[in-house]
């Protein structure tokens, strides 16, 4: 399907620990849930089969086992200013029950984690990536003030529920919002949280997501992660859906995953990432990297993310070289086969010179040479369920 074999080797390489059960683990093996090791943790590649579970999620709703990502608070006086100088996105801006997709950054501008953030009322929560949280957790600790307090909810998992059925399936559950001005569940728009209340259960809920669907995620305490799974399970509109149809769903939605599309290497500029810098944080700088940033959006990069449409059925995986009148211009990052689209799509980062929509260019895949265009991205529409609509 994609890259998911490459991230789970490279899982299995970078993590020298036991891997780990989540609080899902049982269910998901009582589920029928192909089980590996991702990211130090035992995780279901898929269910049903990779391809049911994607369109099963474009057309129903999925639901995504996401606990091993790193749910974080911080908080204290000055939190603003605080995540201010390690993150590049405007916080003092980001309104109560509002979230924004962030970065940390290395003091050369390059990406060290993308995540988002959250204003819960003065307190900032933030959802990292699994293999990266204890890096992040670290860097978060030796950057912050000591005043400022960082609690890693551990005692927390994620479930994702994602597709075009997810708001009426959270209807259906009863939820009530557990603050008075805080709307009902399917009044929430992209980006937007708030606390609920399920059978006297709390829930952090936000309309986000990681596969271009309308969706949500939903933080719940450890205890009450199986039951909650079992009634959303019990809606005729969800299926359980493994790490196979959640890679294939990004790729296809054109959002970079860490530790591929996205790495120290990488600034957020040549990703194709400044919506996550807005135009006080640019003007003011005073963030990690600001200057190498600034002068790339000042010049243009000198490499960008594309994407890639492939003729014929063969995928291009992760480090195939991207060539131009048969010289190397780039590599790809993600790659694999849509199945919405029925054809291989790829991202990669290529020189800047040949990243203009319409561009051909080829693929070397096993001594092969495949014909491909650069694209827009998203490949698939995204469905967001943005303010107004």
């Amino acid at each position: 399907m994609s890259d998911l074999q490459t991230q789970l080797d490279e899982a299995d390489d970078a993590i020298d620990l036991p891997t780990e059960p989540l609080p899902l683990d049982a269910w998901h093996r009582a589920h029928g849930g192909r089980m590996v090791d991702f990211a130090g943790y035992w995780m279901p590649v898929q269910f049903r089969g990779i391809i049911e579970e994607h369109l099963w999620t474009r057309s129903k709703a999925g639901l995504f086992d996401v606990s091993h990502m790193g749910q974080l608070e911080i908080s204290g006086e000055g939190a603003v200013a605080a995540l201010e100088a390690v993150l590049p996105g405007d916080i003092a801006g980001l309104a109560p029950g509002r979230m924004r997709y962030s970065l940390l950054l290395d003091e050369q501008g390059g990406i060290l984690d993308d995540l988002m953030v959250t204003n819960r009322g003065g307190t900032y929560y933030l959802v990292v990536n699994g293999a990266m949280k204890w890096d992040d957790i670290a860097h978060l600790r030796d950057a912050l003030p000591d005043d400022i307090t960082l609690n890693h909810l551990d005692e927390h998992g994620l479930l994702a529920l994602q597709g075009p059925e997810a708001a009426a399936v959270l209807v259906r559950l009863g939820l009530e919002p557990a603050m008075a001005d805080a709307p009902a569940v399917d009044g929430l728009t992209f980006m937007q949280a708030a606390p609920y209340l399920w059978q006297g259960r709390p829930l952090g809920i936000s309309r986000s997501g990681y596969t271009g669907e309308d969706g949500f995620e939903i933080s719940v305490r450890a205890e009450d992660i199986a039951a909650l799974a079992d009634a959303l399970c019990a809606d005729e509109a969800v299926m359980p859906v493994g790490l196979g149809a959640r890679d294939s769903l990004r790729l296809e939605a054109g959002l970079p995953l860490y530790g591929h599309d996205l790495t120290p290497e990488t600034g957020p500029v040549e990703a194709g990432l400044m919506f996550a810098i807005n135009k006080r944080r640019r003007a003011e700088g005073g963030f990690p990297g600001a200057e190498r940033i600034l002068a790339e959006l000042a010049a243009g990069p000198a490499r960008k993310r594309i994407g890639l449409l492939l003729d014929g059925r063969l995928p291009a995986r992760e480090g195939a070289p991207v060539l131009a009148d048969g010289a190397p211009i780039g590599v790809v990052t993600s790659g694999g086969f849509s199945p919405t689209l029925e054809r291989p799509i790829a991202m990669a980062m290529v020189d800047a010179a040949h990243a203009a929509p319409g561009a051909t260019l080829e693929i070397e895949v096993r001594g092969r040479k495949l014909a491909a265009s650069v694209t827009a991205m998203p490949f698939v529409p995204h469905k967001y369920h943005r303010q107004g609509a």
